[in-house]
């Protein structure tokens, strides 16, 4: 069974790639800190919050606390070691800054899935172990996700009134209407076929029903009134994986909430541009500073 789904996650996987329309392999340290800089103090942890085991990775700078604290969530598919380029970059600029991911327990093992998340309160699990850290300033708390990272991390927002802003790059705002979204090419309709197919099994939903109310509560648009602090998305206009419109939509219903949110879109970028086009890289992560600077400082 376990071989049987490792092989059914890698062949999404690759299908996932051929969507984006470039290389499934991206750099994480391509603007980032390649190497620990100097005085930055890093540490890893694991902790357990009742289904969930969450790995913590953190970069400390060399201040005295209490520190304003920036909660990282990678990609899906992904851990807190591709994230420790932007940790380190987030430690360099005075933030207290932790990578997060997640295994939860299935079939008696901690097993990495889909749908890490399914009750709410895993929502705010690693919130309840970084905010025990003395050095973490608690009234100065943001979480920043890329694609599935930036899914976490709005959900986050939505539990927890501690998380006081939200930077969410290119993020899936509503899954049933991304499974739905008409695709250009026989190939493109295809491969979103089977990435669903592989969500379903993923989530172990034994009736449609059950399956819809997984992505119902996945989906970060069926909370935007929930999502009371400023929202910061940043997408590519060139992503084929999760269109630009999966922003747009969520930028448009939080507005209508009365919300503070800023959408960027960086023309020419593709889905997890900032690991693979180092130019539109660099200018969504001067944008992300600046949004933490006056959000958090």
């Amino acid at each position: 069974m376990e071989a049987r789904n490792l092989s059914n996650a890698l062949f999404a996987f690759l299908i996932a790639g051929l969507a984006t329309g470039c290389s499934i392999f991206p750099n994480h340290e391509l603007i980032h800190p390649a190497q620990t800089p100097p005085g930055i103090a890093t540490w890893s942890e694991d902790v357990r919050r009742g289904p969930l085991m969450v790995h913590l990775e953190w970069a400390q700078p060399p201040r005295d606390g209490p520190l304003p604290t920036v909660i990282v969530h990678p990609e899906g598919g992904k851990t807190t070691e591709e994230m420790k380029g932007v940790i380190r970059d987030l430690a360099q600029h005075g933030y207290l800054a932790v990578a997060v991911d997640y295994l939860r327990l299935l079939d008696g093992a901690y097993r990495r899935n889909t749908f890490a998340w399914r009750e709410q309160r895993d929502a705010t699990a690693a919130l309840e172990a970084i905010r025990a850290y003395p050095r973490v300033d608690r009234s100065r708390i943001a979480a920043l996700g890329f694609s599935q990272g930036g899914i976490f991390s709005l959900l986050m927002a939505a539990h927890s009134p501690e998380i006081k802003t939200v930077v969410a790059y290119y993020p899936v705002s509503d899954f049933r209407a991304w499974f739905d979204t008409e695709r250009p090419s026989w190939g493109f309709r295809m491969a979103f076929k089977i990435i669903e197919k592989h969500f379903r099994s993923e989530s172990g939903a034994k009736t449609d029903a059950e399956f819809e109310d997984m992505l119902r509560r996945a989906s970060p648009i069926n909370y935007v009134e929930s999502i009371r602090v400023p929202v910061l998305l940043i997408h590519g206009a060139d992503d084929t994986s999760a269109p630009v419109q999966e922003s747009e939509r969520l930028a448009t219903a939080l507005r209508e909430q009365g919300r503070e949110v800023k959408l960027l879109v960086i023309p020419g970028a593709g889905h997890i541009f900032n690991f693979k086009q180092p130019d539109q890289a660099r200018q969504a992560w001067i944008t992300t500073l600046d949004w933490l600077q006056h959000h958090l400082k």
